[in-house]
């Protein structure tokens, strides 16, 4: 079983797309049994509330459901049972690497680093100026070679 986990600061947009993308991904590969995804954020700002309504928006004119997602912070035990952290910009990720034990630093990446032409992009966050749509189109740039990674390195 790997488990993925997408993080960005108040997981209630970008993230939480990016787990129900990559969720969608995974089903439709019919690998659902095989991968775990989540999302949580390095604030507790936002815990308890459901993802931006632009954030499900978007994701509903994809026809992907997101009205089930809630924000949660990360916790010691996320960094622990992820097998891949997966964040959207580098202050996000240089958090997520003060925050993880030294062992589990490894296992944090930028979702554009999977794209050599693209390593150290980030993906902007959407809740200040409401391009849901952008986050999207990045998204679903990234999260197709994060799957073939994934089953190329576990041989599923």
């Amino acid at each position: 079983m790997v488990k993925v986990l997408f993080v960005c600061l108040g997981n209630i947009c970008r993230s939480p797309m990016a787990e129900a993308m990559f969720t969608k991904l995974v089903a439709d590969e019919n690998l659902s049994d095989q991968i775990i995804v989540d999302s949580a954020g390095t604030s507790s700002e936002e815990e308890g509330n459901h993802a931006h309504p632009g954030a499900q928006a978007e994701l509903k004119r994809h026809g992907i459901d997101g009205s089930h997602l809630i924000s949660r912070p990360i916790t010691t035990a996320d960094f622990e049972s992820a097998d891949l952290i997966l964040t959207m910009d580098a202050s996000n990720k240089h958090n997520l690497e003060r925050m993880a034990p030294a062992d589990d630093r490894d296992k944090i990446h930028l979702c554009y680093d999977i794209l050599p032409t693209k390593q150290g992009d980030e993906i902007p966050d959407p809740w200040y100026d409401h391009r849901f749509d952008r986050t999207y189109r990045q998204l679903a740039e990234t999260l197709p070679a994060w799957l073939d990674a994934i089953k190329r390195q576990n041989q599923l």
